[in-house]
């Protein structure tokens, strides 16, 4: 089967997935293909000793539980051990480890489409992600791209946040894109309150919600580097609130006066 996320192709053979993915199913060649994830089923008695012996496995690591193999440039992936519903968690990792070379960040965010115009919303499971999306959905017609994963790509326009198969234990997910305005760190209080952030502060409450590829030998610097651009380039704000009607309107004020 083959996919399309987030403008890059892959192919899967013989992994089962938790949950069907038909929004992002390609229909492009395969050699059109950046990578492709394998189940490798060997006879050897030695499964192990069989599997290190592919002639293209260059890298090996462990992913939940799962032994990996690839090759130089990380384009044909195989795996073994693979326990049921590890199938999606080792396809985004080997999704990320190309999707960072493309200046793209995966952060822990609910991501939502205002009428074109995207704001992610970040803060630690429980804060109010999903919920703050769905007082946009409710208050303001906007549309949830994802729940709970937000990937953002650094362009030659700007940055794009991207809808992608992965969304945690949030229920949205769709396949599309919408041009970044804005984050927004969440934290629930009593009072509706909105102040944008800068310096340390900006960098503290983001870079806590970025998922960094550390069995990349260069993962983390990559990530920093779009990062920082992220950061000089559009505005953060914390958002006090209490997920009602007047903090989303005191949130797309300040968006309607930025844009």
């Amino acid at each position: 089967m083959q996919y399309l996320v987030a403008g890059l192709c892959f192919v899967v053979e013989n992994v089962f997935l938790s949950e069907p993915w038909p929004c992002f199913e390609n229909v492009q060649r395969p050699e059109n293909a950046l990578f492709s994830l394998r189940m490798q089923d060997f006879q050897s008695v030695n499964r192990d000793l069989a599997f290190l012996s592919l002639p293209d496995a260059v890298h090996f690591f462990s992913a939940n539980g799962s032994l990996v193999a690839a090759d130089t440039n990380f384009t044909h992936f195989y795996a073994l051990h693979m326990e049921p519903g590890i199938g999606d968690v080792l396809l985004a990792y080997l999704f990320y480890t190309h999707a960072v070379r493309r200046q793209m960040l995966k952060i822990h965010a609910s991501t939502i489409d205002d009428n074109g115009r995207g704001v992610l919303f970040l803060g630690p499971s429980g804060i109010g992600k999903t919920t703050q999306a769905e007082r946009w959905a409710q208050y303001r017609g906007a549309k949830i791209i994802n729940g709970d994963v937000g990937f953002v790509q650094r362009t030659p326009d700007g940055y794009t946040a991207w809808g992608t198969p992965w969304h945690g234990s949030s229920p949205y997910c769709l396949n599309t894109s919408v041009p970044l305005k804005a984050l927004v760190v969440l934290k629930q209080a009593p009072e509706n309150r909105l102040r944008e952030l800068t310096g340390f502060e900006k960098v503290q409450e983001v870079s806590g919600s970025i998922l960094y590829p550390t069995w990349l030998e260069d993962g983390i610097a990559l990530c920093t580097d779009t990062l920082d651009h992220l950061l000089s380039d559009l505005p953060v704000y914390r958002l006090d609130n209490r997920a009602d009607e007047e903090a989303v309107a005191l949130l797309a004020r300040e968006l309607d006066r930025i844009s």
